[in-house]
């Protein structure tokens, strides 16, 4: 049996102070996501789907300057928890495959844990909290709430995606409100379209506050 206590102190570790909306509790949602969606989702191998939920964003490259270093911690904590082998690729294969790269860019998952998941993590950025997290992803790389002359961008390519430096806002346009439509287990669709309501509410009522729209004549 694989000591997941151990991955969740090495990641609780790591993330404890990131302040891009990638911090530890980032995680911990999107593991307690993940056991919920497992939950409609039979059989499953929870110890792949936790342990890649725990560990998903280490290697991301958002978050670290050196991809190929957190690759090899990612493994090597794997080993030290005892997953087995094939565990061990498997979750590295999510890991790899998990993150949204651009709205040109398709990212199917080939297993059910791996669509589990990235589910999981793509719920996280959905609804109020993924809102809050947009916003504090914006601030960290010193973006600008909104600009209306700013277009969205829907990136054909991973590299442009990363390199965007597009206002938050643009942010739904590119990524957000393109999500539900990209959830590939029955539980997320569900779980995801009230939480894209919410989106789409936000922003209604932001673009209205912004141009004045929401004030008394």
């Amino acid at each position: 049996m694989a000591n997941l206590i151990l991955v969740e102190n090495f990641v609780r570790k790591i993330m404890a102070n990131e302040s891009s909306g990638h911090d530890w509790f980032h995680v911990q949602r999107v593991c307690n996501n993940a056991k919920m969606l497992a939950n409609h989702e039979v059989p499953v191998d929870l110890e792949v789907v936790l342990g890649a939920a725990f560990l998903h964003d280490i290697p991301d490259r958002k978050l670290t300057t050196d991809v190929d270093v957190a690759y090899a911690q990612t493994e090597q904590i794997l080993i030290e928890a005892e997953f087995s082998a094939s565990q061990r690729a498997h979750v590295l294969e999510i890991i790899r495959g998990v993150s949204y790269l651009g709205a040109g860019v398709e990212t199917p998952m080939h297993t059910l844990e791996g669509k589990l998941v990235q589910d999981a993590d793509r719920l996280d950025a959905l609804g109020a909290i993924g809102i809050a997290r947009c916003f504090a992803y914006g601030g960290k790389k010193g973006r600008l709430l909104y600009d209306p002359n700013s277009a969205p961008q829907l990136h054909s390519s991973a590299d442009n995606y990363f390199q965007s430096e597009g206002t938050s806002l643009n942010h739904f346009y590119e990524k957000l409100l393109l999500l539900q439509d990209r959830m590939q287990t029955v539980s997320g669709k569900k779980a995801a379209a009230k939480r894209h309501r919410y989106l789409e509410d936000y922003l209604n009522q932001f673009l209205s506050e912004w141009n004045g729209q929401d004030l008394p004549d």
